[in-house]
Formats: structure tokens, sequence, C-alpha cells
């Protein structure tokens, strides 16, 4: 039997279902089964057949069933009776669909074939749920069984400390209080001290700054004018 390798390119996967050989393009045509099919059957899914009743699940045509009529390996399609469209020529024409949008609702369990499939998968299923029921009283068991939970050493030891420390914190924390808000009463008074003769320095220096700048003007002006009537 042909074996598929995974394929992660888009390119790639479109070619192989466009080659695939008959027998590989019968298995891309599985559709998922009912609920009671899985409990009765034991299969999840099995590839569609002329003849199975279908429900649609996505799509236009949610909620639709019917017996299907027709199978096309080449498009991957299925069409099922009573599913129609109406042309503008006024011709009906069956509407395709994709077998992944449909469940399947009954069998047809004609063929030998198809029985063995169905055998088959049920033998497969049947030791994957006996671990999940071994599996699942041993879950309920560990939970019942709540071990104890072990604290660290150093979170044992603070806790058993905590009381002596809280006992010699108090009375240093009382008398540093007060030696702190003198601290801060102080503090303010030693700062407007050395603010203020700063400030009453800086503005005597820039006026002087200022009055030799004005006394330099007019003497410039006293030379222009004395050139000019000694010329004349």
């Amino acid at each position: 039997m042909q074996t598929t390798k995974p394929v992660k390119k888009p390119r790639k996967q479109r070619k192989h279902l466009y080659n695939a050989p008959a027998h590989l393009r019968h298995k891309f045509m599985a559709a998922p089964l009912s609920q009671e099919l899985i409990s009765s059957k034991g299969a999840k899914a099995l590839p569609v057949r002329k003849g199975d009743t279908v429900r649609i699940m996505r799509g236009d045509h949610t909620g639709f069933e019917g017996k299907v009529s027709r199978i096309d390996l080449k498009k991957y399609r299925i069409f099922i009776e009573g599913l129609t469209r109406e042309k503008v020529d006024g011709t009906n024409i069956f509407v395709s669909v994709h077998p992944s949008k449909v469940m399947i609702k009954s069998l047809k369990l004609d063929d030998k074939w198809r029985q063995g499939i169905v055998e088959r998968k049920k033998e497969l299923e049947l030791p994957k749920k006996e671990k999940e029921a071994v599996k699942i009283p041993r879950k309920v068991a560990e939970a019942k069984k709540e071990k104890p939970v072990k604290k660290p050493k150093a979170a044992a030891r603070a806790e058993e400390k905590l009381p002596e420390k809280k006992l010699k914190v108090k009375p240093k924390a009382a008398q540093k209080k007060p030696v702190a808000k003198k601290k801060k009463e102080e503090a303010p008074s030693i700062k407007k001290k050395k603010k203020v003769p700063a400030v009453a320095e800086e503005k005597p220096a820039e006026k002087e700054k200022k009055t030799k700048a004005v006394k330099k003007a007019p003497a410039k002006r006293k030379t222009t004018a004395s050139k000019k009537k000694g010329g004349t």
C-alpha cells in the first residue's frame, strides 16, 4: 500500500491531492459519524458512500438531511438527493458538498468489506477506552488522599521568631519618633538664614554693572561731535 509523507508546503499538498490514486482518494472522502453511531459502532469517522444518509453541518444548506446519490472522487464532492438549485435556463441541478461539511447519520452496511472496516476500528478503539477507564479511578483516589503541605525550614523558623522580634522593635520605634520630629523642625530655620544673604548680595552687583554701561554710552557720542566741529 502506498503511503503519504507529511508535507507542510501548501503547493505540495495541493499537488498530492490532485495526483492521488483512487484508493487514497476514497480515504480523503471521510466524514465524522453521529454520537449514536460512535457509541454503537465504535468508529469516529468513515468514508462516505452511496446510500448513506447524511446531514449538512456547515454552509448555506445547514440542517439539510438526505441520502447520498453520487460521489465524485475527482473533485472530492458528494451529491445528496433533494439538494438542487435552479439555473437561469430553468433546469434543476444537484448542489455539490464537501464531505468535511457533513455528518453521517446512518451507514449502509450491505458491503462485507465495509463491515470488516467497522469491526477493525472497533477492536482498535476498545483498548484505548479500557486504558482511560483504568486511569480515571487512579486520579480520583489520588485526589482524595490529600498530602499535608510541608513548609520550608526557613518559613517555619521565621514564624517561630516573629513574636520575639516584635517585642524588641516596639521600644526602639517609640524612642526614635520624637528625635526625627525635632530634626525636621530645625532644618527649615537653618536653610532660610543661608538663602537671605545670598539674594541680597547679588542685587547690588547687578546694579553696578548697569550704571557702568550707561556712563560709557554718552562718552562715545561727545567724541564724535567734537571731531566734526573741529573740521569746520
